[in-house]
């Protein structure tokens, strides 16, 4: 080197710059992070809708922290229990928990509850970009506040472009606790939940106060329901994540006189298509793109409202604000008309509008190695009313089933193996069925692990004439590809020949709509337990889910901090 003349040492600074130059093509421009968050989960009085009641917060807000990171970080949270009298999970919605299935938050399924005083770190890794959601998974806890989204950026450029990214969560609000809800389900004579009282975006929702007669309960000039406000520059493209937590509601979402480009769902690229009206449902989440295109001197409603239900809640508003106008300014109009809350079709041409984006398309196999149909049915057991699945309603055990399979507790919950279907020829999926066979189990789904799976999803009619309801299903540890949808009874010789294998999306969350069916499919490729349930809170705590245990051979030593109840409650949870 030392010999080399000037001309020689430019030749070795080119060589280095070359040399640097293929390190910056080749490794990614910044390593993987740890996102480390305490969080503390409380009780307190909150007005989300102006209404004052008692709210669960993290930190004491509600929604809770937005989680922002990338692509392969890991997630530390650490989760203190200050509920005084509650025990407490929290569900990683959209993760998989490669690695991780003790931390997929799911009490009685893959953790003991954290017991009030408690501080429980939960840590895993965010495998892949997207946009995701966490939330309660203890009881009916969700519905009181307790949720939050996750937000996961690419190492690699995305295949649309945009200039700002924005999140808004879409609830559900009541005004009764979770305590008056259960009881009311749990009673004989059975007292239902009803619609909720207000649809919040991001938060915040208006109550007609005049409704209220004790003084001093509801107050429209709390700052807690002011009016959320989406402020935007003209010309300007917003990615919008739109994400659902409602406790029963399925929605529609649109912003006056502008069309949103849906290109993601549940973290999977979308080939992109146009809506004015998004339809979404519990557990889902969307990316739209919105270009601030419209008049700039006015602002424009921003509005929710129940779909699939009689509408009897009033729509959700918020503010699409053009700067610089002031953001507390209302829009001249009136908000924009609801679709038909019964309009079934406009809701299942949605469902089936979603494809996979070319270029990001993940070809499912082509066959299956074992197909199982879930009935989704209503019906009573000893006067209680529950859901059922296959006439077959869900019970948690009191050792979770991960704990319990690992260590071979063997009476820890029923082993008799569940059904796989329904009396198809007979079962007439239009009328009021006397499900005198109904009953009660825990027992679980046992899969082969790495086999290809089909699940049916088959929708009736409930023990009211004429009525099925949508159910949004959501599956814990995976994705799956959505084959098809269908209106009526699924023919298992002739539906299978409509499937989508060249472009089908990948989800976590699918609708099954009124008296019609949905075909999924997932490969049992993630060691653990996995529930798969109906995302509505009052559906699957009346029974309205199974699980799936898949490679559990293949699991290594279980954390103790996820034990403590059940057969393992003398064993030292710290």
């Amino acid at each position: 080197m030392v010999e080399l003349s000037i001309s020689g040492t430019k030749i070795l600074s080119t060589v280095l710059f070359l040399y640097l130059l293929v390190c910056l093509v080749n490794f990614p421009a910044a390593e993987a992070r740890v996102r480390h968050y305490r969080w503390k989960v409380k009780y307190e009085y909150k007005s989300p809708d102006c209404y004052k009641k008692l709210v669960i917060t993290i930190n004491g807000g509600t929604p809770g922290p937005t989680i922002v990171a990338d692509e392969g970080d890991t997630i530390i949270v650490e989760l203190e229990n200050n509920l005084l009298t509650e025990n407490l999970a929290i569900h990683w919605h959209g993760i998989r928990q490669i690695g991780t299935p003790w931390f997929d938050g799911t009490e009685g399924v893959t953790q003991c509850p954290i017991l009030p005083g408690e501080t429980f770190k939960y840590q895993f890794v965010v495998d892949r970009p997207g946009t995701y959601l966490y939330h309660a998974h203890y009881g009916m806890q969700r519905e009181a506040g307790l949720y939050g989204l996750i937000r996961v950026s690419p190492r690699q450029p995305e295949p649309f472009s945009y200039d700002h990214d924005r999140s808004i969560i879409l609830n559900d609000w009541y005004h009764k606790s979770t305590y008056e809800q259960a009881a009311g389900l749990s009673s004989i004579p059975f007292v239902w939940v009803n619609e909720p009282e207000s649809l919040l975006i991001q938060g915040k929702g208006n109550f007609n106060c005049s409704m209220v007669s004790e003084p001093g309960v509801c107050n429209t000039s709390n700052p807690d329901c002011s009016r959320y406000v989406q402020t935007v520059v003209p010309g300007q493209t917003y990615r919008l994540r739109i994400a659902s937590l409602t406790a029963l509601s399925a929605l529609s979402f649109q912003i006056e006189g502008h069309n949103m480009t849906v290109v993601e769902a549940d973290g999977h690229y979308v080939e992109p298509f146009v809506v004015q009206n998004l339809f979404i449902y519990s557990g889902e989440t969307y990316s739209v793109l919105v270009k601030a295109d419209q008049d700039p001197s006015r602002n424009y409603w921003i509005t929710t409202n129940v779909v699939s239900r009689p509408n009897t809640t009033p729509a959700g508003l918020a503010v699409f604000n053009y700067y610089p106008n002031h953001p507390r300014r209302s829009p001249p109009t009136s908000p924009p008309p609801a679709p038909a809350w019964d309009d079934v079709d406009s809701r299942m041409n949605q469902s089936i509008a979603i494809k996979a984006r070319q270029g990001h398309i993940i070809t499912p196999p082509t066959t299956s190695d074992r197909v199982i149909v879930f009935l989704n049915t209503q019906n009573k057991i000893n006067g209680y009313v529950r859901w059922s699945v296959n006439n077959v309603s869900f019970n948690l055990p009191h050792t979770p089933y991960l704990i319990a399979l690992k260590e071979n507790i063997t009476d820890a919950f029923d082993q008799t193996p569940p059904p796989d279907g329904y009396d198809f020829l007979n079962y007439d999926i239009y009328s009021v069925q006397n499900n005198t066979n109904a009953t009660s189990s825990n027992e679980i789904y046992r899969l082969q692990f790495n086999i290809t799976v089909d699940i049916i999803l088959q929708n009736a009619n409930t023990m009211n004439k004429n009525n099925s309801e949508t159910h949004p299903w959501h599956l814990h540890g995976h994705d799956f590809w959505v084959l098809g949808y269908g209106k009526g009874k699924f023919d298992m010789y002739k539906d299978p020949a409509k499937y989508n294998l060249v472009n089908p999306i990948m989800k976590n969350t699918v609708a099954v709509h009124p008296f019609g069916w949905t075909a999924l499919r997932f490969r049992t490729d993630n060691p653990g337990v996995w529930a798969f349930h109906c995302h509505i809170e009052s559906h699957f705590y009346m029974g309205m889910g199974v699980v799936f245990e898949e490679g559990i051979e293949r699991i290594g030593d279980l954390p103790s901090s996820i034990m403590g109840c059940g057969h393992t409650k003398t064993s030292n949870p710290h």
